[in-house]
């Protein structure tokens, strides 16, 4: 627990830290804090902090910087957003097709943050309107999924026995009367009761065609719009360090663990940040992460956030992604 002083002044290194991008001294921080503090017992302060893992020396500077944990300790404690600091109001994202509603929105993050913005798709229901077996050759068949809003997926699959193209048949008109309409998980579930009403080979069938439309679905909804990278560019904490610039472009070229890091923001309510190096979540020590879901018609269906060094100024951030998360949901609520 720290004292009200120790409070105070932890909280102005942070803010001057983040505007000026300086190690932090005691003498500035006496004048920014408007404490009257000796600085003999300022550098004490910040001797305390230091021992508590909250601020750091780097190199052989005089000044502070904040460290991980006094990032989080000042985001969590004392952080105090400012209205109308982002200027958003203006900007209005149209009602259209998703992809271009999610491509706009993450370029809308990166402009106004002059970061990386980045968006999931919306995730869509696992529905099946209509799927088509047909017969490749022998135990080779090509199945077609076709969802309620005209989306195709193909996939070749490989049947334990070869079955006639009637065959094949009969199991695409049993799914299409009887489970069209229904979830992947729900015609699932009935298959799993209804598995001795068919013959074994039919419901063997219809079971890999709904494990190839889940796998489907899965694949859709790992698409990840990023906007923004080359900003990384010009920030000072990174252009000074080519392995760090490295990695983090490997970061996004890869997506499959950006995909992680929003998967776990998209389970929590609200505008959540995640700063590296205090946790495995995000595995860069130079990187933050603000994030939010966005929802349509009341259900999460993705995620959205803003990507960049430690030191941003993290009110703004907050409200940009607050804002703009509404915004795509309205954007694609009223499609």
């Amino acid at each position: 627990m720290l004292d009200e002083r120790s409070k105070s002044l932890l909280k102005t290194l942070v803010e001057r830290y983040i505007a000026d991008g300086q190690p932090v001294g005691s003498r500035t921080l006496s004048k920014a804090s408007g404490l009257e503090l000796s600085p003999a017992t300022i550098r004490n302060v910040m001797a305390d902090l230091e021992e508590l893992g909250l601020i750091a020396s780097p190199h052989t500077s005089a000044g502070r910087i904040p460290t991980a944990r006094g990032y989080r300790l000042f985001v969590d404690t004392m952080l105090t957003a400012q209205p109308g600091l982002v200027g958003v109001e203006a900007t209005q994202l149209q009602p259209d097709q998703p992809q271009r509603v999610i491509a706009s929105a993450a370029q809308m993050l990166s402009n106004l943050s002059s970061f990386v913005g980045v968006v999931t798709s919306p995730r869509k229901p696992s529905v099946f309107h209509h799927i088509e077996f047909l017969r490749l050759g022998e135990r080779r068949v090509l199945v077609i999924l076709v969802s309620p809003d005209g989306d195709v997926q193909n996939r070749v699959i490989f049947t334990a026995q070869d079955l006639s193209q009637a065959e094949l048949a009969e199991a695409s008109n049993r799914l299409n009367a009887g489970y069209a309409g229904l979830t992947l998980e729900a015609v699932r579930e009935r298959l799993r009761h209804e598995v001795d009403a068919l013959r074994g080979e039919i419901a063997q069938l219809m079971s890999v065609a709904v494990q190839v439309g889940s796998e489907a679905m899965a694949q859709e909804e790992e698409r990840v719009v990023v906007s923004g990278e080359r900003n990384l560019l010009t920030v000072q904490d990174f252009s000074h360090d080519m392995g760090s610039l490295r990695r983090l472009f490997d970061l996004f070229e890869q997506k499959t663990q950006l995909m992680r890091l929003l998967d776990t923001s998209s389970r929590a309510e609200g505008v959540r940040i995640y700063i590296g190096g205090e946790s495995q979540v995000v595995p860069y020590e130079e990187l933050s992460i603000v994030s939010a879901p966005y929802e349509v018609d009341g259900q999460v269906v993705g995620t959205l956030g803003v990507i960049g060094p430690t030191r941003m100024a993290y009110d703004r951030m907050i409200q940009i992604v607050d804002i703009t998360s509404r915004m795509v949901g309205q954007a694609l609520s009223q499609r």
